[in-house]
C-alpha cells in the first residue's frame, strides 16, 4: 500500500495539470512500514527528456537522483517511489515504464485528460520485472 496526505495528492495533481500536455515527474520521500510506503514529502523534478518527447516520456537525471538521495539522508527519510503523469492516456504503466522501473519502489501514475487531472494509481514492479502489480493508494486528510 502507498499512503499519502490529501495535500500531497492535490500538489501532484496540480503538477500534472501545470505540465500538460507534457509529462510531469517527481520523487516521493517517506518511510517503509512493513509492506507499506508512507509518503511524507515529495520533490517535483523538471522533466529532462528532450522537449519533443516530453508529451509521452519523462527523465530524471542521475544528478537529480543524487541530490534527492542526499536530501532524503539529511531529512531522515528514504526515496520510496516516483510519480509521473500520462497526458491523455490511462493511468496504467507502459512497457517503457516497466523497462525503466525497479521492484522496490512505488510508482504513481496520474492521468491528465485535456489538462484536467483525473485518475491516480500506484504500482509496484514484480521482482521478476515481468509486470507491475496495482497497489492500493490510500489518501489521508
Amino acid at each position: 500500500m502507498l499512503k499519502l496526505t490529501r495535500k500531497i495528492d492535490e500538489e501532484i495533481r496540480k503538477a500534472g495539470a501545470d505540465a500538460y500536455p507534457n509529462e510531469c515527474c517527481g520523487i516521493l520521500f517517506g518511510n517503509n512500514e512493513g509492506d507499506n510506503h508512507v509518503v511524507k514529502a515529495f520533490r517535483p523534478i523538471e522533466n529532462a527528456r528532450e522537449s519533443c518527447e516530453q508529451y509521452h516520456r519523462f527523465l530524471i537525471t542521475a544528478e537529480e537522483m543524487m541530490q534527492a538521495e542526499l536530501e532524503a539522508r539529511r531529512s531522515g527519510v528514504e526515496i520510496v517511489g516516483f510519480y509521473h503523469s500520462h497526458p491523455d492516456h490511462p493511468a496504467l504503466p507502459s512497457d517503457y515504464d516497466r523497462e525503466h522501473a525497479l521492484p522496490f519502489y512505488s510508482y504513481i501514475i496520474l492521468r491528465v485528460a485535456q489538462g484536467k487531472p483525473e485518475e491516480m494509481t500506484s504500482w509496484r514492479l514484480r521482482p521478476s520485472r515481468e509486470a507491475f502489480d496495482n497497489e492500493t493508494l490510500e489518501i489521508k486528510p
